[in-house]
């Protein structure tokens, strides 16, 4: 009984999704919410205040645990290692308001597709269905599995069939109405934050409550300069936090706005087309695309005509890009499935832009709407944007750990402080002041905040080297980077590819290479052929615009390429591309060659093919190209030459980019549509032609940083998309392997029938001379043996064999990944899932990348840096303008240098307060306190000033080869801080005894100065911000004179001793207005030390007696230098 209702209690919403959540059951109480809102009065708003920091706590106290189905509260917990809560309440859609078709209210289905989970959610007869709205997503209670699902998207188990027919014609009006109800409006939006909602934000963090308290307490006591100056302080730290949090609200919102304002024609069942406003778009409408170019406001499937897109928002390449119509077939498997292999190439995603559409015949190009609002591809980008994955770096929660061991110190000193006072019976008003005063003195506010000075100043750095932040805080996880993943294409190498030449095959031989340029043009024959129509070039503004590799494989025949034209095929007319032989182009027995349908290239497919027709001909030709293993394997074979993969691997050892052409005549038949053949008939018993080799030229910062990162003991891996051998060769090349070290080639098998999944090793040296194999282990136990040190090995593979060792050796990825160098044929997913995996072994990831794949990888990184200003680099958390990968090393040496500055700030702020804690505590034990003068010295004029400018040291040029401690927590940081405050406690206390010990001590004398004329001694009214006697003597006295110069200097000191410069940043004298302030503060110190001043002495409330202050004075100044004797041993 028990488990059915924690299993109705609770669910799991978006399962095995990045954004999955726990999901808890509550229904509120009334006498608990009533107990709750008499807390609030009682306490003042402090209860509110704690539930608003604890939702979870809000929950339970108002609400008892229910099921699901009877909870009109729901408690929301992620299921990563923060395990942040929050709550929602559940609320009602009421849909007997709206004009439902007849039998709605019984057992009739609402909307027309019957697996729709409107359908299942509906609540009759009352036409009433429960929701609630998490991270921009509307989930409906679905009574059937008991579960929340997601709205505002197409049901995956369509099949291609159903999407054809069930919403080909479109929705009834009544059905897009309910559509419209349920799922909400098609639009992303980003409200722009009032001021008012940001300022109560930042000013309700815990740090800033702290800070209130503290700071009201110390108003109280009179210590009004200090308190003031870090109110302004904090007024305009708050402004500018509110300030820049607004302008980020204003520009997100500014890049979504425009998508909720586009028109579309949308049709519908019996009302036809008409225009109208996206945002009434719903999932299931059927709309055409009769524009040339469209900002698509949806995911849409397109179901007739084909059209090319622009998906650099999505990509980070502006490369138009060909989708073709979802085949209309009567298979029973969903359609993503069915199309599994790539089912992106008939969706239309929101957010690229329709550059050119290609009507069937049958009317302008139509689409179904797959997704609106944030359940689209720009949605979930925007998502990521808004709710940021959480920063997971041990500085942060070491920081607050520090903070709680700070705030135990203060209690003891409360408790002390309490028990001293007590004793000598003090008012109890005077018992709790000075109590808290100490307890607020142990705890220096400012910590919280010096975390973040380093990074401020950093961040400042970086944007001058045009490296921009949209993460503050991970500046200093940068600096504890050891592991970088490079994408190949355009970050190591250059963009552009260069042709090289072609290698022909005829005769199933390799025929003589025909490079380029050449002062001959490629002859005519099935692979120019194959060069000249197999591509995805458009012309658009009378520019031939397409894939880099297109562009340069097109350019190598001379041929040229006319804008789209309408011919007439049997089926009615077809929008094709026609290229036609250029000037310099080599005699053809064709006027031209159409090109009448394409087969687009996917990552996932490695291939692309073209169906064409010569021009005056009936014959149809099919060309592919891909990568040469993929082409290879639908060649009949007698037509491979037998030493295809030696001649292979000659070009791509030798970092050269390979492609394989192949050709096929196809005979359709008569009054044959040649768009709707299949792909998998069509691409079949091919002839192979022959391979095309391209250059990727290395960039020339290539080298020298990734031998700056060696040096560095910073890991360097490669993850592309590329072929392995080339990627090997790329890698050997830039030093990523180092000469001398072994590759050993990982393949890993899928199981096949009674053969179980399997691993190969293989050196790839040895296939490289074609011998045998010494080091070969074929193995399902999963045992690794190598003959030499490990260090002396990397191992690569590609993105299938990394596929098959997560499924099936998943024990064995972390020893493969501790050596592993080159990850190629990776797709987007898999890209990220390696950089998951790498952080599960401890590894901080920096990840580059130009944003063309890798947009996954770059948010999944501790440090994500794209090389691409694309709308989809948005999600990533730095953006380099200069596309270079030399921002990675600047931005760890930056990070680094946050880091160290941070540390120093915190150990300096820590040691202030426990000097102040020490000498405060001393002064306890005979009902004595510094005065405010002397507060205010030390806190505004060293303190603050020195928190300023501390962190100001600029990066150190060179990267150390070891990085700076990344816990706050950690056995060398506490033992110099416990050491430094040992020799404060003791400095202090010999201070505060020997005082006594002097002939002219007395225990508590009012404020006296030296008359001008002669030696007596007179009374004088108190200098300060005393009132009254009493007060002023509780401030004048020899230990209070005694040891306020004493914690002066020492926090001067310890400024000093904890500005450490290299190997991470520049030397503190690099550092000029932090040591031009360090020296000013020793004068000023030194000079109201010794001065023969009397209104010195009365400012600074001190007490010193005249005939003795010559002797004092030397005493002091064989007190001040000990500190000094002991620097070195408190450098930690």
């Amino acid at each position: 009984m028990e488990e059915k209702l924690w299993k109705d209690h609770y669910a799991l919403l978006n399962r095995d999704e990045e954004n999955e959540l726990e999901l808890f059951g509550y229904k509120t109480q009334g006498w608990r919410r009533a107990l709750c809102i008499v807390g609030y009065v009682l306490s003042c708003g402090a209860l509110l205040l704690l539930f608003y920091w604890k939702p979870e706590w809000d929950v339970w106290a108002n609400c008892i645990h229910c099921s699901l189905e009877e909870a009109d509260v729901v408690l929301l917990r992620t299921t990563d290692e923060f395990q942040r809560y929050t709550w929602k309440k559940v609320t009602w859609i009421d849909l007997s308001t709206l004009a439902l078709p007849v039998g709605s209210n019984t057992q009739h289905p609402l909307v027309a597709d019957t697996d729709s989970v409107i359908n299942r959610a509906v609540m009759k007869p009352q036409l009433m269905m429960r929701c609630i709205q998490v991270q921009k997503i509307r989930y409906i209670w679905d009574f059937s599995v008991k579960e929340f699902k997601k709205v505002g998207s197409l049901e995956d188990s369509n099949t291609c069939h159903s999407i054809h027919h069930k919403f080909g014609a479109g929705l009834t009006r009544e059905e897009q109405k309910i559509r419209q109800v349920v799922c909400g409006p098609n639009a992303i939006e980003v409200e722009i934050r009032p001021i008012w909602k940001l300022l109560f934000k930042e000013i309700l963090n815990p740090f800033y409550v702290f800070q209130a308290f503290t700071l009201t307490l110390w108003l109280s006591q009179g210590y009004i300069e200090y308190s003031v100056a870090i109110i302004i302080l904090t007024v305009i730290s708050i402004g500018l936090t509110v300030y820049d949090l607004r302008q980020q609200s204003t520009k997100l919102h500014d890049l979504v706005e425009e998508h909720n304002k586009v028109q579309v024609t949308v049709c519908m069942k019996s009302d036809g087309c008409k225009e109208t406003k996206s945002c009434y778009l719903v999932p299931g409408d059927m709309f055409l695309l009769d524009r040339k170019k469209l900002a698509l406001p949806c995911d849409a499937v397109l179901i007739d005509g084909s059209c090319i897109v622009n998906e650099g928002m999505l990509t980070g390449e502006s490369i138009p890009v060909t989708k073709t119509p979802l085949p209309l077939t009567e298979s029973p498997m969903p359609w993503k499935i069915h199309n599994m292999e790539d089912y992106r190439r008939h969706v239309l995603f929101c957010g690229t832009e329709v550059i050119q559409t290609k009507p069937s015949g049958k009317g302008p190009v139509r689409a179904v709407v797959l997704q609106t609002g944030f359940n689209t591809a720009k949605g979930d980008l925007v998502r990521s944007i808004l709710y940021p994955k959480p920063v997971n770096f041990k500085l942060y929660r070491d920081a607050f750990k520090f903070i709680i061991g700070l705030s135990v110190i203060g209690v003891f000193g409360l408790i002390y402080t309490v028990c001293v006072f007590v004793s000598h019976k003090k008012p109890a008003a005077d018992v709790v002041a000075m109590a808290l005063l100490l307890l607020t003195v142990a705890v220096p506010p400012a910590i919280p905040t010096a975390l973040t000075t380093g990074t401020v100043y950093a961040q400042r750095r970086l944007k001058k080297k045009k490296i921009f932040c949209i993460s503050p805080q991970r500046i200093n996880i940068c600096g504890q980077i050891n592991l970088v993943c490079f994408d190949k294409t355009g970050t190591l190498t250059e963009d552009g590819l260069d042709l090289w030449g072609v290698i022909p095959s005829e005769g199933s031989r390799f025929q003589k290479v025909h490079k380029f340029p050449s002062s001959t043009p490629l002859p005519w024959g099935p692979l120019c052929g194959a060069m000249a129509s197999c591509h995805s070039l458009v012309v658009l503004d009378k520019k031939i615009q397409g894939d880099p590799l297109d562009l340069k494989m097109f350019e190598g025949t001379h041929w040229e390429i006319e804008d789209s034209s309408i011919t007439q095929d049997g089926s009615g007319a077809l929008n094709t591309c026609i290229v036609r032989p250029g000037l310099k182009a080599s005699s053809a027995p064709t006027e031209g060659i159409a090109i009448l349908h394409q087969f687009p290239f996917s990552s996932a497919l490695q291939r692309m093919s073209v169906v064409s027709q010569k021009i005056g001909e009936e014959q149809y030709d099919l060309y592919m190209k891909g990568a040469p293993e993929t082409v290879s394997s639908f060649c009949r074979q007698d037509t491979v030459p037998a030493n295809f993969l030696k001649e292979l691997k000659t070009y791509t050892s030798q970092g050269f980019r390979v492609i394989a052409l192949a050709h096929k005549v196809l005979n359709p038949g008569k009054d044959v549509d040649v768009s709707n053949l299949e792909r998998e008939d069509a691409e079949s018993e091919l002839e192979f032609l022959g391979l095309l080799v391209m250059e990727n030229r290395l960039k020339q910062e290539t080298k020298p940083v990734l031998q700056q990162l060696a040096a560095a003991r910073i890991r360097s891996v490669m993850v592309t998309g590329d072929n392995l051998q080339t990627a090997v060769m790329v890698a050997r090349t830039t030093g990523m392997i180092h000469t001398g070290s072994k590759v050993i080639l990982v393949e890993a098998n899928e199981p096949e029938g009674s053969t179980p999944a399997s691993i190969a090793w293989r050196l790839a040296e040895d296939c490289e001379a074609n011998t045998a194999v010494p080091h070969v282990h074929t193995n399902t136990e999963e045992k690794i043996t190598l003959e030499e040190e490990t260090c002396n090995y990397h191992f690569a593979m590609n993105g299938k064999s990394y596929q098959v060792i997560i499924k099936h050796f998943y024990s064995l990825l972390p020893k493969i990944l501790v050596n592993a160098t080159v990850f190629a044929r990776m797709s987007p997913a898999q890209k990220s899932s390696l950089v998951e995996e790498f952080q599960k072994l401890d590894y901080y990831v920096g990840m580059c990348g130009d944003g063309a794949n890798d947009c996954g990888a770059l948010k999944m990184a501790h440090a994500g840096i794209s090389l691409s200003e694309q709308e989809a680099s948005v999600a990533s958390p730095f953006t380099s303008q200069i596309p270079s990968i030399q921002c990675v090393p600047e931005l760890i040496r930056e990070g680094r240098a946050a880091l160290v500055a941070s540390f120093a700030v915190v150990k300096y702020l820590t040691l202030y307060g426990l000097i102040q804690f020490v000498g405060t505590a001393l002064l306890f034990w005979q009902l004595q306190i510094f005065g405010n003068q002397q507060y205010l010295i030390q806190d505004a004029v060293i303190t603050l000033l020195v928190c300023l400018t501390m962190s100001l040291t600029q990066a150190y040029p060179k990267l150390a080869p070891y990085r700076p401690p990344g816990q706050l927590i950690s056995p060398p940081l506490l033992l110099s801080i416990i050491l430094n405050v040992c020799f404060t406690i003791i400095m202090q206390t010999c201070g505060f005894l020997m005082v006594k010990k002097q002939p002219w001590y007395r225990c508590v004398l009012p404020y006296r100065h030296c008359s001008p004329g002669n030696q007596t001694m007179s009374h004088s009214s108190p200098g300060g911000n005393s009132t009254s006697s009493s007060t002023q003597s509780n401030v004048l006295s020899y230990e209070d004179t005694t040891l306020w110069p004493l914690s002066s200097i020492n926090c001067i000191i310890v400024a000093f001793v904890f500005s450490k410069g290299k190997p991470f940043r520049k030397p503190i004298y690099t550092n000029y207005v932090f040591s031009v302030l360090l020296a000013l503060q020793l004068a000023v110190c030194l000079f109201l030390f010794f001065t023969d001043i009397d209104a010195v002495y009365s400012g600074m409330q001190l007490n010193m007696p005249c005939q003795k202050r010559s002797k004092n004075c030397a005493q002091l100044s064989q007190l001040i230098p000990s500190p000094w004797k002991d620097v070195g041993k408190m450098i930690s």
